[in-house]
C-alpha cells in the first residue's frame, strides 16, 4: 500500500533536524510537498530549506551567498579534526581562499590527467566485471560501485593497496558527520577518521617529497605537493585536508551515481531495455540518474546580505546571516523545469540537473565522475543481459548524500 502524500500541514511543520527513517528511505514525497506548499521553509532552529529549482540555483550563484563555515561549524565540531577538515577543504570556503585552492587543485583534473586515467578506468572495470561474471551473484555496491572509484582515487593519490580497504569507512564517517542528525559516537568516529587518514597522507606526502618522480602516470599527488599558482603552493594543512576532500568527493559521488543508476534501471525495465537496444543513450541515462537520485541531496549556504527567494506571488526575504539548506534533490524534481519529473526517461533532453552543483562551486571532478559512470554502467548493462535483482536493495540512510548500502543481483 502506497504511503499518503504529505499534506500542507506536514510540510509546514517539517523539521530537517528531526527526520526519521521514512524520510531517509524516501525523501521525495516530502520534498514534493515542501515545493508545493512551503517552498521557502523555515526550520524550527531558524535555518531555511529551499526546494524550488530556481531558488536552489540562485542560492548557488548569488554573489551574497557564502560557503565559508568557520563560524557555523564551530558549535557542531568544536576544535577537533572534523572542524579542521571541513573548514580547510575547497567546498566550504569563499574567494579568495576558494579561488586559490581551486586553481591549485585543478592540476588533478586537467584534460591530460583525465586522459591518462581513462585506460585505467577501463582496466579496473573489465577486471571487476570478469570477477563478478565468475561469481554469478554479486552486490553491485560492494563488488563494483565502491571498488571502481576507490581504485581510481587511490591511484591518483598514490595510496598503496594495503590501505585501500579503509578508504570507504573514512569517507563515510567524515561525510556522515555533516548530516542534520549525528550521534555523539558517530561524531567521534568522524574525528578519528580525519586523524587517521590525515596521518596516512602525511606519510605518503613525505615519501613523495623525497622522490617526486616515483609516482605512476596519472597520479596527481606530486602535482598537488609541488604545484604553484602565482608563486603560491598549498600549505601543509591545505594539502592534507584537500587530499581527504578529493577522496570524499571522488569516491562518494561516483559510487552513489553507479549504484543509484543501476537500481533505477532495474526499477524501470522498459528504460533498461532502451539502453540495451541503444547503448548511445548511456550519456543521457547517467544525467537522468544524477537528476532522479542525486548523490548529493542537500547543500548549504549562508546569506551575507538580505536575499529574496520563492515564487513571484510569495517572495520571502531572508535576512543577512541566514543559514540555508539548498535542496538539490528537490530541485532536480521540480515540475517547473522537468517534464514528468517523478518518472524516469533515460533519453531526457534537455536535462539541466544540478547534482554537481552550479556556479563557482560546481564540482571540479564532475567530468571524471561522468566518465567513470558512463563506462561502469554501460559496460555492466552490456555484459549482463540477464541482470536481475537477487534480494532487496537498501539505502545507507544518510540525508545529505544518497546512495545504496547494498544492491544484490544475479546474472
Amino acid at each position: 500500500m502506497t504511503a499518503a502524500m504529505p499534506d500542507r500541514a506536514a510540510a509546514q511543520s517539517f523539521d530537517l533536524n528531526a527526520i526519521g527513517q521514512d524520510f531517509l528511505d524516501d525523501p521525495f514525497p516530502m520534498y514534493r510537498a515542501l515545493r508545493e506548499h512551503d517552498p521557502v521553509h523555515r526550520n524550527p532552529d531558524g535555518t531555511w530549506l529551499l526546494t524550488r529549482y530556481e531558488d536552489v540555483v540562485q542560492s548557488f550563484k548569488h554573489p551574497a551567498m557564502s560557503s565559508d563555515k568557520k563560524v557555523d561549524f564551530k558549535p557542531r565540531f568544536g576544535d577537533g579534526p572534523l572542524y579542521t577538515h571541513h573548514t580547510t577543504s575547497l567546498v566550504f570556503n569563499d574567494p579568495p581562499i576558494h579561488t586559490r585552492v581551486r586553481r591549485l587543485l585543478a592540476a588533478a583534473f586537467t584534460p591530460r590527467k583525465i586522459g591518462e586515467l581513462e585506460p585505467l578506468i577501463h582496466e579496473v572495470i573489465d577486471d571487476l566485471l570478469d570477477r563478478m561474471a565468475a561469481q554469478g551473484r554479486f552486490d553491485v555496491i560492494g563488488d563494483y560501485a565502491l571498488a571502481l572509484p576507490t581504485a581510481i582515487i587511490s591511484f591518483m593519490l598514490g595510496i598503496p593497496e594495503e590501505h585501500r580497504h579503509r578508504l570507504h569507512d573514512f569517507s563515510t564517517l567524515i561525510l556522515g558527520a555533516l548530516d542534520p542528525v549525528v550521534s555523539p559516537e558517530k561524531m567521534q568516529a568522524g574525528h578519528d577518521a580525519v586523524g587517521e587518514f590525515g596521518a596516512m597522507l602525511e606519510e605518503l606526502i613525505a615519501d613523495r617529497r623525497l622522490e617526486p618522480a616515483s609516482g605512476a602516470q596519472g597520479e596527481v599527488l606530486a602535482a598537488l605537493i609541488f604545484g604553484e599558482v602565482d608563486g603560491e603552493k598549498l600549505s601543509p594543512v591545505e594539502l592534507v585536508q584537500n587530499c581527504i576532500f578529493l577522496l570524499n568527493a571522488g569516491h562518494e559521488t561516483t559510487a552513489n551515481l553507479v549504484g543509484n543508476c543501476i537500481d533505477m534501471l532495474l526499477d524501470n525495465p522498459v528504460q533498461l531495455q532502451r539502453l540495451r537496444d541503444d547503448p548511445d543513450l548511456i550519456s543521457t541515462a547517467v544525467e537522468e540518474a544524477l537528476r532522479y537520485q542525486s548523490p548529493l541531496q542537500i547543500g548549504n549556504r549562508k546569506a551575507m546580505e538580505d536575499v529574496a527567494f520563492g515564487p513571484p506571488y510569495r517572495r520571502i526575504t531572508l535576512p543577512a546571516g541566514t543559514f540555508i539548506h539548498c535542496g538539490v534533490a528537490a530541485a532536480n524534481r521540480d515540475p517547473e523545469v522537468f517534464d514528468d519529473p517523478e518518472n524516469v526517461d533515460i533519453g531526457r533532453n534537455p536535462n539541466p540537473q544540478i547534482a554537481f552543483g552550479t556556479g563557482k562551486h560546481v564540482c571540479m571532478g564532475n567530468t571524471l565522475g561522468r566518465i567513470e559512470g558512463r563506462v561502469a554502467i554501460g559496460k555492466l548493462v552490456a555484459r549482463f543481459p540477464g541482470l536481475r535483482r537477487d534480494g532487496p536493495s537498501r539505502f545507507h540512510g544518510r540525508a545529505r548524500f544518497r546512495g545504496l548500502s547494498t544492491l544484490p543481483v544475479a546474472v
